[in-house]
């Protein structure tokens, strides 16, 4: 009797927490906001649509195919650790990226930015970055979606999810917004389709949008931890076989 009155007592104690978690989640102030409009005069596509030029990869995992940059590994070209394609055009500092993605769902894939390349003998391939990154995946369920954002190589791990405003000081993360709710996100996400994203990162403050509504905001303001610039650069997973897929990607250089 004691333990049924134990384990009845940690259930309802754990319920209690959750609910309460989803009530101070319910209070925060919710941010609506689309994303900017496309200013083509001040923007430069990054991938011609018909080859890798000014992109550099493993040749064996990355190619073209009908016009959008192909990534994908096999049980005969698995990636020896997360590896990625990198954009030899300069480096990201304040900016506006945007580009069209999509991807099966046996595997996760992502976007660099500030990021930095990985050249030394202890790197597993030749295409090891590690930075913020984008997360990319197939899913509508949060957290696990595309979109929030990750300290690829790093140790702080997904420092920003979807749906949330968020400030990373003194050591940690500080919620105090919210941008959409899981019902909203998996209205918004296209499973199995292309989907469109906006990154806006300035100064200390990165925003992401995904399908033309902001999903994330966060501003990191560690003094030893915070990317201020760095490359681009795009992801395929090790681990199970998997494919992703590039087209329209446009950076605009908000520095100026």
């Amino acid at each position: 009797m004691k333990k049924i009155i134990e384990v009845s007592f940690f259930s309802l104690t754990f319920l209690s927490s959750f609910l309460a978690s989803l009530q101070a989640q319910d209070a925060l102030p919710k941010v609506i906001e689309k994303a900017p409009a496309v200013l083509a005069e001040k923007s430069t596509t990054l991938f011609n649509g018909k080859d890798l030029t000014n992109w550099d990869g493993d040749p064996d995992l990355w190619s073209v195919k009908d016009g959008v940059i192909h990534g994908e590994t096999t049980p005969e070209h698995p990636a020896n650790g997360n590896t990625f394609l990198i954009w030899k055009g300069g480096k990201l500092a304040d900016f506006e990226l945007r580009f069209t993605f999509r991807c099966n769902d046996s595997n996760n894939s992502g976007v660099q930015y500030r990021s930095k390349h990985i050249e030394t003998p202890q790197a597993k391939n030749k295409w090891v970055v590690r930075g913020y990154q984008h997360e990319i995946r197939n899913e509508k369920k949060l957290p696990n979606v595309a979109g929030f954002i990750y300290d690829e190589g790093g140790k702080r791990g997904r420092l920003c999810l979807a749906g949330e405003k968020a400030i990373w000081e003194n050591g940690a993360k500080k919620v105090v917004g919210q941008c959409i709710s899981d019902q909203e996100f998996e209205s918004l996400f296209r499973l199995n389709d292309w989907n469109d994203v906006v990154i806006i990162a300035q100064g200390s403050r990165i925003k992401h949008y995904l399908n033309d509504r902001l999903i994330l905001d966060f501003t990191d303001n560690d003094p030893d931890l915070a990317l201020k610039e760095g490359i681009l650069a795009l992801q395929l997973h090790a681990g199970k076989p998997m494919w992703t897929e590039f087209k329209n990607i446009k950076l605009r250089d908000l520095s100026k």
